[in-house]
């Protein structure tokens, strides 16, 4: 029997707090990187009413300039007006930077191949045919309309917008196929002159009928936009902002499992980034490969120790062989430990505070080697 429902995703704007914070932590990652390759950083960003908190553990011989850093990407967010909350010349910025804990240095100041994990955990990778990103089309579309939200922002086609908001889109499926745009609810700061009505029809207009396919979209798909009625109190003077606190719009939408901790602001020794690389990397090759139409990896780690505790592949039975057969064409096919991962995806670039927003996975961006789909004959030759 046909299976018939409703799946939702979210996404959040680049000037929504806690993206924010993750946009600064990754910012003084790349910093690092610029400088000092074998640098160990894990930084973390709080952000209230007027102040940026900036602390974690970073061991490296760099310099970084914390406070231009911070003050640079809320300049690039657009916090020019301190009734957001902050303004990038006049916030407070506090730093307390420790360098990394020795014990957890012995298991990863080591050769490529012996590298350890800089972390227990477990990650998790996820494809599907239905898009062409193979990425679930909730999330995609979902971070579209806030990706547009600052772009119209921007460029000045919607002036009277302000940097924070959010997205929410809500996909009808029948038996596991996309059918139609249920919901669409878009959360939109404006300054206090904009009126409602205003809001509603350009955001509806310019914004999500500009993301969203036409053919999805019919006379019984709901617009909520700033469901209160009005968005002008935002930014910090709303809430605060935290790095990692969007690991699930980070990823997949909530579409398959989630490990837990966040890529923001972690040199990739720590496996919540460079194993939920791989992970999306094995994924999607699975899918391209057309040995399945949807894909789950996990791969699991030990603190210090290189090779993976654990290693599956969920191919909810859509796999053209047994998840047992794939799972051991895969692991013969990517090596998993860490250190073989940062060489063989490139992963000591200064590339990771564009990944702080609009998600980590589905982007056509050749710095996101992750996405690449050049393991596919590789995998094709091992089950043949």
């Amino acid at each position: 029997m046909a299976r018939h429902h409703l799946f939702t995703s979210e996404s959040v704007a680049e000037g929504h707090p806690d993206k924010c914070s993750d946009q600064i932590s990754d910012a003084i990652l790349d910093d690092v990187l610029r400088q000092d390759k074998k640098a160990r950083v894990d930084a973390e960003t709080l952000i209230m009413q007027g102040t940026v908190i900036v602390t974690g553990q970073i061991t490296t011989t760099a310099y970084v300039n914390v406070k231009q850093v911070v003050r640079g990407v809320l300049k690039d967010i657009g916090f020019n007006n301190a009734r957001d909350g902050l303004d990038w010349e006049t916030c407070g910025v506090l730093i307390s930077i420790e360098e990394q804990s020795p014990d957890i240095a012995r298991g990863v100041n080591r050769p490529v191949e012996e590298i350890g994990s800089g972390d227990q955990g477990m990650t998790f990778g996820y494809a599907t045919t239905e898009t062409k990103q193979l990425m679930p089309l909730p999330i995609m579309l979902a971070h579209g309309i806030v990706k547009r939200l600052a772009d119209v922002r921007k460029d000045g086609t919607l002036p009277y917008l302000r940097p924070d908001g959010k997205s929410q889109v809500t996909v009808e499926y029948d038996d596991g196929k996309a059918q139609r745009v249920d919901a669409v609810v878009v959360a939109a700061q404006h300054n206090e002159s904009a009126e409602e009505s205003q809001v509603k029809s350009d955001v509806v207009e310019k914004v999500v009928r500009q993301v969203i396919p036409k053919d999805l979209l019919d006379s019984g798909t709901r617009f909520i936009v700033n469901g209160t009625g009005r968005f002008v109190i935002g930014g910090t003077l709303a809430d605060s902002g935290l790095t990692g606190r969007k690991i699930i719009v980070d990823s997949y939408g909530g579409v398959g499992a989630h490990g837990g901790g966040c890529q923001s602001g972690k040199d990739p020794t720590k496996i919540d980034r460079s194993g939920a690389y791989m992970a999306r990397y094995i994924a999607k090759n699975i899918v391209a490969a057309k040995l399945a139409e949807k894909c789950q990896v996990q791969i699991a780690y030990a603190i210090g120790v290189a090779k993976p505790v654990s290693f599956m592949v969920d191919t909810y039975g859509t796999g053209m062989f047994s998840d047992e057969k794939i799972t051991d064409a895969a692991s013969k096919t990517f090596d998993m430990r860490p250190g073989v991962i940062i060489r063989d995806l490139d992963l000591l670039r200064p590339i990771y505070r564009k990944t702080a927003c609009y998600g980590h996975f589905g982007r056509e961006d050749p710095d996101f080697t992750w996405e690449k789909t050049d393991r596919v004959a590789a995998l094709r030759a091992k089950l043949s």
